[in-house]
């Protein structure tokens, strides 16, 4: 009787751990490898570096392996109840965190048949992780990053962004991550641009900073991250201008371009709401789209007036002749004073059997929560003012006390020591 082996694994970075497994299962039977998905893959951690065909190709071409199959979730039990193998082989370093309720579950399924988890030594000195730190401090080419959102949206079913503003806060949105419930959650990709961007260098007017100017701060977010990036360009006045800078995102790396339905962002003030007709930034979507040199490349527009429109409808036909242009995203923003009427949008829009992604820039002071827009449709959150306000307000504060001489409250802030031991820590 032939002995079936099966071995789950996501061979995005292979080394000798990965050879070490399935050398050892090769000599029980013949193996099966369950290759996890992108979507598999990013449930749990951030996407592979690597496509799953290309992951294939490599673990196809390793000797003792006889079969490749995809397994489509971090859970086994699907594959496992349709191979019914004799041995799942895993390494030993899965007994805590996130996979220790999938290795029960290997365990309880395999009793089912009177099959065997077989655990091997974990290889010391090397990892995936210590593989992924390498390839961070190296950085990520251009084509790779623009590819990554595309890569995402299809992997995932909601999206996590943070507006950054410079080197270090894009440190931040590339570095972050939090464990809830034995999940780990991190951002999924960034957002850069926009009025934030803006005030961050001291500066009420989007016409005062230079192109120069936004590149370099680019190229400073660009050399920090590998994660994928979204650019709110705002609203060009000349349509050559607009080409050119997409041109140039595209070149540098960027995922995709927002362009705005306002037709001034002169000032910070909410009186600036002018439109362009549809029918000319359907125009503007056209030309763009027929001036990128790659298909990863994407074009998002923001529908910053669509708390001004009291019938829904008319925005999403609005909406309607965007997508017939060929834009890959809409956006809107949540305000607190537009909370309620932008998750109805949300609802409207996704009931609408729409194909193109809705992205929702989430405000500090917003009433709706994270999982009511993902319930709702939407499929990226981007939290867009919460770093530069947060540290803003700090940072006042800290001015105020030495100002008042309160020397007890100044030592209360993290000294410089501190905050580079942070810097480093997060830079690995």
């Amino acid at each position: 009787m032939k002995v079936e082996v099966y071995v789950g694994m996501s061979a995005d970075l292979v080394h000798p751990g990965h050879l070490n497994i399935i050398r050892s299962a090769s000599k029980l039977g013949a193996v099966t490898i369950g290759l996890l998905t992108d979507s598999a893959i990013a449930s749990y951690k951030r996407l592979p570096y690597m496509t799953y065909e290309q992951r294939k190709e490599i673990i196809d071409s390793i000797k003792g392996v006889t079969n490749v199959v995809k397994q489509e979730t971090l859970d086994y039990s699907i594959n496992l109840r349709k191979y019914k193998p004799t041995y799942v082989v895993h390494g030993d370093d899965w007994k805590e965190g996130i996979q220790s309720k999938v290795r029960q579950s290997v365990i309880e399924i395999l009793a089912e048949w009177g099959g065997e988890l077989i655990e091997i030594p974990y290889t010391k000195d090397i990892s995936s992780t210590r593989l992924n730190n390498a390839i961070k401090e190296v950085g990520i080419t251009p084509e790779i990053r623009r590819k990554t959102l595309r890569r995402l949206l299809n992997a995932k079913r909601s999206l996590r962004l943070l507006e950054v503003h410079n080197g270090l806060t894009g440190l931040l949105a590339e570095t972050s991550q939090a464990c809830v419930s034995n999940e780990i959650y991190i951002f999924d990709g960034i957002w850069v641009g926009g009025i934030y961007d803006t005030l961050y260098r001291g500066k009420l007017s989007k016409e005062s900073i230079d192109a120069t100017s936004n590149i370099i701060n680019l190229n400073d977010i660009l050399e920090s991250t590998t994660k994928p990036i979204i650019y709110d360009v705002g609203n060009e006045e000349s349509k050559g201008q607009f080409c050119t800078n997409i041109r140039t995102l595209e070149r540098l790396g960027v995922s995709a371009a927002v362009i705005s339905d306002k037709k001034s962002l002169k000032e910070f003030s909410t009186n600036s709401n002018f439109s362009y007709s549809v029918k000319k930034l359907s125009e503007k979507i056209i030309l763009g789209k027929s001036a990128l040199i790659n298909e990863d490349f994407m074009i998002f527009i923001a529908i910053e007036e669509i708390y001004t429109i009291k019938n829904v409808a008319d925005a999403i036909n609005a909406c309607n002749l965007y997508i017939e242009a060929g834009v890959d995203g809409i956006v809107v923003n949540c305000y607190k004073n537009n909370s309620k009427e932008i998750l109805k949008f949300c609802k409207d829009y996704s009931s609408s059997s729409h194909n193109v992604p809705l992205l929702v820039s989430v405000h500090s002071g917003s009433q709706i929560s994270e999982t009511q827009f993902f319930d709702s449709g939407v499929r990226l959150v981007c939290y867009a003012d919460h770093l530069f306000c947060s540290a803003y307000n700090e940072m006042e504060k800290i001015a105020k006390m030495i100002l008042s001489n309160d020397s007890f409250l100044i030592n209360k802030a993290i000294s410089i020591d501190d905050f580079k031991k942070s810097f480093i820590n997060s830079s690995l």
